[in-house]
């Protein structure tokens, strides 16, 4: 064991079989393990018959838990940091603790493993040569719907993180924002109630709703279609739905969506703006 090392650990992400042998070495041998929970993860340890030192470590108390386990690693003894589940750093703290030991020069290595992320993209049936992880979307309707938007023009496939009791208004945000896409929902994954829901946000939406979500969910959305050249513009289409003054704006963008396919945002943005130049 190299001393002065500090160690990224993935876990497992519900099966304990998905523990790698390289994991359980290494907790075996460090001197001090940080963990997200130190009561979750004794349940992990025990499992495995690892009996270590532990500390804290996690959103709440970071800044001063990183000084102390950066103490323990200035004093050459080696540090398993470890979450909950899955990877740390990884939507999960640590990424502060690992940017300040490469600033002292304290190696850094990473014990790969499992990732829920990662696991639900392998699985979805989605692009994968792109795509971009941006965790979990902010909790505020408001805020979530900018962040989607902002997303909305990134190329690949989009992956998320969601709370269970959050997924339907995401979806619904999701379907108001980017339209009606196709999403793959995936929850509990490696655990028994293991599920990939596939189908437009609709379908999800209502597949969702018959029962009690539970776990850790993934959200992946795939790249919306391009709209060919040639097809009617967004331009075109309001300014035949809005002539007559028969049909709200908010209408007009919601039935220009449908049409061309972009999302119901950028529709209305296109009907403000078409409006006000037609009043000047």
């Amino acid at each position: 064991m190299t001393t002065a090392t500090l160690y990224i650990v993935a876990t497992p992400i519900g099966n304990l079989e998905d523990m790698t042998y390289r994991a359980v070495r290494i907790l075996g041998e460090v001197d001090l393990i940080a963990a997200e929970d130190t009561r979750h993860s004794l349940k992990l340890l025990s499992h495995f018959g690892i009996s270590k030192s532990m500390t804290s470590y996690f959103d709440h108390n970071q800044q001063f838990k990183g000084e102390r386990i950066l103490n323990t690693l200035r004093q050459g003894k080696s540090v398993a940091l470890i979450s909950d589940a899955g990877t740390p750093c990884v939507s999960d703290p640590g990424y502060q603790l690992v940017r300040d030991a490469v600033a002292e020069g304290i190696p850094v290595i990473p014990i790969p493993g499992a990732c829920a992320a990662v696991a639900a993209l392998s699985a979805s049936g989605l692009p994968t040569d792109t795509f971009t992880f941006a965790g979990f979307p902010p909790s505020r309707q408001g805020k979530r719907r900018t962040f989607l938007t902002e997303m909305s023009s990134l190329p690949g496939t989009l992956v998320l993180y969601e709370a269970p009791h959050r997924l339907e208004e995401t979806l619904l945000d999701i379907r108001e924002v980017l339209g009606e896409r196709q999403v793959v929902v995936a929850r509990e994954l490696t655990k028994i109630y293991e599920e990939l829901i596939r189908g437009n946000v609709t379908e999800v939406l209502e597949a969702v709703s018959r029962g009690k979500v539970r776990g850790e969910i993934v959200i992946m959305i795939p790249p919306g279609e391009k709209i060919p050249s040639e097809t009617v513009s967004l331009e075109d289409t309001l300014r035949r739905l809005m002539q007559d003054d028969l049909i709200s704006i908010k209408d007009a963008a919601k039935k220009a969506s449908e049409i061309t396919g972009v999302s119901r945002s950028e529709a209305y943005s296109a009907a403000l703006k078409l409006r006000n130049s037609t009043e000047l």
